[in-house]
């Protein structure tokens, strides 16, 4: 099956789907919470090249489970991650920080969320934490690590822009783990093991950061 038809609704729509980035994007850099807890951030939109390979990938998947396949209809509603930002902190603890943020600009209809934001750990600790602020918790057997949100530009819109939040350690990870695992899955056990390792390594590192950061506040009375 083709999936120019598809593609061509996405071109058609780039040009909201920049404009809505650039409105978060402007957030991030003019919020004084988020320009405090914010590291750096990186952006992007998704070549049509690789939309092209995602929707035969995705397709397939979703034929095997008998499910809607993605086509010129759905694909707004299907690929939400047309448009990417990703934010990268330092320490845990300014998760909280950016998470209540972006918080104060759903509730004041700035910006609207498509779905419940996920977070995806492996750690119980840090799960209960992003349980706390309201993320639906999820564990991928690969020890991915990251929080999801899906931003949508209206209540109605279907523009959507997906926002990547993570540490610097957790970064690291995933950045290898997508050099090896994507946009096909290495077959190597000893590779998966690896990660897996190299995971409770980087958990280790934003768990020392978190640590340090806290001992500063406590030193400074805050």
């Amino acid at each position: 099956m083709s999936n120019e038809s598809a593609i061509a609704v996405v071109q058609s729509k780039v040009h909201e789907y920049k404009i809505f980035a650039e409105r978060i994007l402007s957030y991030i850099n003019h919020n004084p919470v988020l320009r405090d807890n914010v590291h750096s951030h990186k952006y992007r939109v998704k070549d049509l090249t690789h939309l092209d390979a995602k929707i035969s990938r995705k397709n397939e998947e979703l034929q095997e489970k008998g499910e809607e396949l993605i086509s010129s209809e759905n694909i707004l509603k299907k690929v939400t991650d047309i448009s990417g930002i990703r934010i990268l902190h330092l320490h845990q603890g300014q998760l909280e920080h950016i998470h209540r943020t972006f918080q104060e600009y759903v509730e004041n209809g700035d910006i609207f969320l498509y779905e419940q934001p996920k977070a995806y750990t492996w750690d119980p600790e840090y799960g209960e934490l992003f349980s706390s602020l309201g993320m639906d918790v999820r564990q991928k057997d690969s020890f991915y690590t990251s929080v999801h949100y899906v931003f949508k530009a209206s209540e109605n819109s279907d523009v959507t822009c997906e926002v990547q939040v993570r540490t610097l350690f957790e970064e690291v990870w995933g950045e290898l783990d997508h050099t090896v695992n994507y946009p096909t899955e290495t077959d190597s056990l000893a590779i998966k093991e690896q990660l897996k390792v190299f995971a409770r390594i980087v958990g280790a590192g934003t768990r020392m950061s978190h640590s340090i950061f806290k001992l500063i506040d406590m030193e400074a009375g805050n």
